[in-house]
C-alpha cells in the first residue's frame, strides 16, 4: 500500500468519525444530556474554566483510548505474520465496527453491553465528583464520561485498533471527539428541546456513518489480506 493511498484511507478515516460524533449529537443528547446537564447545575459551574475542563478532559480520554487501541492493534499484527495479521484485525474490526452501527440503529443481532468501565462505579464516581470543585471536578466529570458505555465511542475505539500507529489511532479519536463537541457543549441548555423524532434521525445518521467506517476497513482489510496471502504462502 503506497504513501498516497495510505494518506487517502487515513483522511477518509479521520472525516467519518468527525461526522459520526457530529450527526451522533441526537444520541450524545439523549444517552448524557441530561446526565450532564444536571452534574452542571449541582456543580454550580459559573464562567467558561469548568466547561473547558470537562470537555477537554473527555476528549483527552478519547484520545489515550485511541493511543491505546492502536498500541494493542499493533502488539496483535507483531505476534504473527504481520501483513496477515493486519489484514485479519482490519476483517474483524470491520465487521465489529458494522456490528456497532447495526446496534446504533437498533438491527443488530448481537446488542452491545460494552463499556471501558463498570457503568455503575462510573455512576458513582460521577457525581461524587461534583464535590471536588468547579474546574477539578469538571475535569473528573468529564474524563469519566468518556468512559462510559456508547456503541458510537466504542466503534470508534475499535477502528483505532487498525491504525497504521499508535499517533494516528490517537488522531481518530480525537477526530471524533471534536465531532461531539457542539452537541456535549451545548447539553446544558439545550437539552430536551431536540425533539425525539430530530435526535432519531440524527442517530440513524451517525450509525450509517458508523457501518460506511466499518465496511471501508473490512474492504481494505480483505483486498491486504489477499494481497499477503500470495506473497506470504
Amino acid at each position: 500500500m503506497d504513501h498516497s493511498h495510505h494518506q487517502h484511507i487515513a483522511e477518509f478515516s479521520y472525516w467519518l468519525a468527525f461526522m459520526t460524533g457530529l450527526l451522533g449529537s441526537g444520541h450524545c443528547l439523549g444517552m448524557c444530556g441530561g446526565l450532564v446537564s444536571g452534574f452542571f447545575m449541582k456543580l454550580g459551574a459559573k464562567g467558561v474554566s469548568p466547561y473547558l475542563a470537562y470537555h477537554g478532559a473527555r476528549i483527552s480520554v478519547y484520545a489515550l483510548v485511541g493511543l491505546v487501541a492502536a498500541l494493542v492493534g499493533t502488539v496483535l499484527v507483531a505476534t504473527g505474520m504481520v501483513g496477515l495479521a493486519q489484514g485479519v484485525l482490519q476483517i474483524v474490526a470491520g465487521l465489529i465496527v458494522i456490528l456497532l452501527g447495526l446496534d446504533l440503529l437498533g438491527v443488530s443481532p448481537v446488542r452491545n453491553s460494552v463499556g471501558f468501565a463498570p457503568i455503575a462505579w462510573l455512576r458513582g464516581q460521577f457525581v461524587a465528583a461534583t464535590q471536588k470543585g468547579p474546574v477539578v471536578g469538571a475535569a473528573i466529570g468529564g474524563a469519566i464520561n468518556g468512559l462510559m458505555p456508547c456503541s458510537m465511542t466504542m466503534a470508534m475505539a475499535v477502528q483505532a485498533t487498525t491504525a497504521p500507529s499508535p499517533p494516528e489511532g490517537m488522531l481518530l479519536m480525537l477526530a471524533f471527539g471534536a465531532g461531539t463537541l457542539p452537541a456535549m457543549l451545548s447539553a446544558s441548555f439545550l437539552f430536551g428541546r431536540l425533539g425525539p423524532r430530530l435526535r432519531g434521525w440524527l442517530l440513524k445518521g451517525a450509525a450509517l456513518f458508523v457501518i460506511a467506517l466499518g465496511v471501508s476497513t473490512l474492504w481494505s482489510g480483505i483486498r491486504f489480506y489477499l494481497v499477503m496471502y500470495k506473497l506470504v504462502l
